[in-house]
């Protein structure tokens, strides 16, 4: 059986942080390019939707300009859903 990609596990803590700052996307928008990461409102919002995936860098910034840890970002137990959905192994020994 094919496993898809999981899907954008970070999208709806960016809508839910961006929205406790009172900003809208295109001032969150603004604010990444300004770090250094050029995300229109328009991508922004497929993200928060969870349409889009956010690279890595753009992870980063947004975490940054939001001014929370990356993992702030990620659902509570996201380690754990994605080995039991087998996305994520330990391959520590």
């Amino acid at each position: 059986m094919e496993q898809t990609s999981p899907r954008n596990a970070i999208g709806a803590a960016v809508r839910r942080i961006r929205n406790q700052r009172g900003w809208t996307q295109e001032v969150l928008a603004a604010k990444c390019e300004v770090a250094g990461c050029a995300i229109s409102r328009g991508t922004l919002a497929k993200i928060e939707a969870q349409i889009r995936t956010a690279t890595d860098i753009e992870t980063f910034i947004l975490a940054l300009v939001l001014n929370v840890g990356i993992d702030a970002l990620y659902p509570k137990g996201f380690p754990g859903q994605l080995r039991r959905t087998g996305w994520a192994r330990s391959t520590v020994n």
